[in-house]
C-alpha cells in the first residue's frame, strides 16, 4: 500500500490479482507517464487509502475496481465510498473478468461504468484508455 499524496495525478487500482494490477500499472504508464499508480488488494485497503487521502485532500483521480475480491468486493467498495460525502464525487470504474448482468444494474444505479477486462494483451491499451477517460485531468491529454 502506497501513499496517495505522491502525486497529483493518481489512480487508485483496486485488484486482487497482482498481475492485473501490474498490467494496469504498466499501461497507465505507457499511455501517460505524469500518472502515478496507487494499488491496493481488496476494498478494506482502498478504503484505509482513501481515507488517508481525506486528510490531505489529495484524492486519485479515478478509482479502477475490481468486482471479486476477498475481504470487501466491489459492491460494498464502491457502496462505502458512495455514501461517504467527499469520496462520494470521484470518478470509479469497475474493471472485472466476469460480468453479472445483475452487478451491472447495480454498478449503473451508482452512474459507474462497468468494463470487462480484455481476454488478450492485444486489446489492454484501448481498454485502459477507455477507463482513463473517467479520470477528469486527463481531459487534453494523450488519450
Amino acid at each position: 500500500m502506497a501513499n496517495l499524496s505522491e502525486s497529483p495525478r493518481i489512480v487508485l487500482c483496486v485488484d486482487d490479482d497482482a498481475d492485473d494490477r501490474e498490467l494496469v500499472c504498466y499501461t497507465i504508464k505507457q499511455i501517460d507517464p505524469s500518472f502515478h499508480v496507487v494499488h491496493a488488494e481488496n476494498g478494506l485497503e482502498a478504503i484505509q487509502l482513501l481515507r488517508k487521502a481525506k486528510e490531505t485532500s489529495k484524492f486519485p483521480c479515478l478509482i479502477i475496481l475490481d468486482a471479486n475480491m476477498p475481504k470487501m468486493d466491489g459492491k460494498k467498495t464502491l457502496a462505502e465510498i458512495k455514501k461517504d460525502r467527499q469520496l462520494s464525487k470521484l470518478p470509479v470504474v469497475i474493471f472485472t473478468t466476469y460480468n453479472d448482468p445483475m452487478d451491472e444494474n447495480y454498478y449503473a444505479a451508482y452512474g459507474v461504468e462497468v468494463v470487462t477486462k480484455p481476454s488478450s494483451l492485444h486489446t489492454i491499451k484501448s481498454e485502459v484508455q477507455r477507463l482513463l477517460k473517467h479520470c477528469p485531468d486527463t481531459v487534453g491529454n494523450a488519450i
